[in-house]
């Protein structure tokens, strides 16, 4: 008997990697009149406030009479004596009841009109409002939640740094009092100068330490309240990727942030064995859990860690190329070197590239063209993995969460377990 699928179907918003999953279409949140839409969406406050009072005039009734006029009856003063003739099913009336026997069928009557004689006329009052019993509560825990996260983001963070990434990635790295986070988690950003309404969820890249209280995102720049952002930031042009000096930090906008929030890609760690897939610029939930391990890799459930990052640019790998180079170096040095099991893949591409730089060798050897064979991957894992239980992790498009969906529901003959994890990209 085959050990049963364990599914962990969440979604998680972060709009560097994943678009944020409003419940709405598609098109919507994407149009140019985001602040319309953002607003209109928030008179919902409205609509509650009518619900707690549209019933304090008395426009519900109720009726208060039921014993002297139960429902259903329409004539006063009925007796047993007032019953309706029954008819046979070709419609002609049977015969009158005698003083002494009456049908079955007839005393039935009988009953039903005794049951419903009414002696006087229905009385109605009106029902007390009772709505505010159930959703003022809700409400005072939602009020209290949104003013707790008003506090908490009502002081701007520090830029430190700003960093261009081939692609059109920019890195944003920041500094805020007091801030803690989990990798894996994101963060919803918030700059007035851009849109006063419109903010956008981000996935960290790098969480704050002890040692070190930086936290970074990193952004593709992709429509215009990205853009507009990018272009308050950028201190010059000839600075592009370069990090801003200390004398124009004061050019840089107010940037407000609220989270942490949880995402499936916390779970990573917590796994004996776990699968990463990134598709492009979703790359990023797992770049804050590769920085965690850089810095402490022993102090973790996680034995073995399978990633594989799918690119259509083999210059978008250069986005955590040094980051994977410095994992993969310190694993050796640790005698660990089947600790992370690194797999790139360059989807387009007119023949065999390679990432430029002597120091990327590591991750040229582990560069193939075309797209990963899924089934193939899947069983070798479960293979060396037997009787256990693998956390599957994408954050991409979704033909491939769903190929990855299936794959984890499909039976093994080795007793693995594939629990599958996904955070929504479109």
């Amino acid at each position: 008997m085959l050990p049963p699928v364990t599914i962990l179907h969440t979604i998680s918003p972060c709009y560097n990697t994943v678009s944020p999953s409003y419940n709405t279409t598609y098109c919507i949140p994407k149009a140019s009149n985001y602040d319309i839409f953002f607003s209109t969406h928030n008179l919902f406050f409205i609509f509650y406030v009518l619900l707690l009072i549209h019933a304090s005039g008395g426009v519900l009734k109720y009726q208060s009479n039921l014993e002297e006029h139960p429902p259903g009856c329409h004539h006063l003063n009925r007796t047993k004596k007032d019953y309706i003739p029954l008819t046979d099913t070709f419609g002609e009336q049977l015969p009158e009841m005698s003083s002494g026997t009456v049908s079955g069928q007839e005393e039935l009557l009988i009953k039903n009109a005794s049951e419903r004689i009414c002696t006087k006329q229905p009385v109605f009052q009106p029902h007390f409002p009772e709505t505010w019993l159930w959703i003022s509560g809700p409400l005072c825990l939602y009020c209290a939640e949104r003013l707790y996260r008003f506090i908490r983001s009502s002081k701007p963070v520090n830029v430190t740094s700003v960093i261009h990434h081939p692609c059109n990635v920019v890195e944003i790295r920041m500094t805020k009092e007091n801030f803690k986070a989990r990798p894996g988690q994101y963060i919803i950003l918030h700059c007035p100068r851009v849109s006063s309404l419109e903010n956008h969820p981000f996935t960290m890249t790098m969480c704050p330490k002890e040692t070190n209280g930086v936290f970074a995102i990193h952004m593709k720049v992709v429509g215009d309240w990205t853009e507009r952002l990018c272009n308050l930031l950028e201190a010059d042009s000839s600075q592009r990727t370069e990090n801003l000096p200390i004398f124009q930090k004061r050019k840089i906008p107010k940037i407000y942030i609220d989270g942490p929030f949880g995402s499936p890609s916390e779970e990573v760690l917590n796994y004996e064995v776990s699968l990463c897939v990134a598709g492009g610029i979703g790359v990023t939930p797992f770049a804050s859990i590769l920085n965690q391990l850089l810095d402490s890799w022993k102090h973790y459930k996680l034995q073995r860690l399978y990633f594989v990052w799918i690119c259509r640019d083999i210059q978008a790998f250069l986005w955590f190329a040094d980051l994977l180079c410095e994992l993969h170096k310190k694993l050796w040095q640790g005698n660990r070197p089947d600790y992370l099991n690194i797999q790139l893949y360059l989807s387009q591409a007119d023949g065999m590239q390679k990432i430029i730089g002597n120091k990327y060798q590591a991750l040229n050897s582990r560069l193939l063209i075309g797209r990963p064979c899924w089934k193939p991957l899947f069983d070798e894992i479960a293979k060396s993995n037997r009787q256990k239980s693998v956390g599957v992790f994408c954050c991409g498009p979704k033909g491939l969460s769903k190929d990855l969906h299936k794959l984890c529901n499909n039976p093994n003959s080795y007793g693995t377990t594939f629990e599958y994890n996904k955070e929504s990209f479109s």
